[in-house]
């Protein structure tokens, strides 16, 4: 029995930190929030310039070309939308004042004719 015992638990570590390294880590890299959706991860980066939304896979920076989106807004009670562009490399961006603490954030993004995403986020 506990030859069996330990067997479980062997399998059930391995299975846990297969899948943590799977998908890349959730540290942020650009001092953002960081979310995954889709096998992707997404990290939303808010400046006194606007929001840049950086798309990873597995760890990888995955192209933005051709793509497009939106980011929905709601804070204080409001809730305005605004384009997310395709800004180069792995990053998308919008051009908006820079977002409160509590702000929800949501962005829509067509990847491709084939993948579209929403990435949801909370701004701390």
């Amino acid at each position: 029995m506990k030859r069996f015992a330990s067997l479980l638990m062997v399998l059930a570590l391995g299975a846990t930190t297969t899948f943590t390294w799977a998908h890349g880590s959730l540290q942020p890299q650009h001092g953002g929030v960081v979310q995954t959706a889709s096998d992707l991860q997404f990290e939303l980066v808010n400046s006194d310039a606007g929001v840049t939304l950086y798309v990873m896979d597995h760890g990888k920076p995955k192209s933005t070309e051709g793509a497009s989106g939106k980011l929905t807004i709601l804070s204080k009670g409001k809730k305005s939308e605004v384009p997310l562009t395709a800004s180069g490399g792995n990053t998308f961006k919008a051009v908006v004042a820079k977002l409160p603490p509590g702000t929800k954030a949501v962005a829509s993004l067509v990847l491709s004719p084939k993948q579209s995403v929403t990435v949801r986020f909370l701004i701390k």
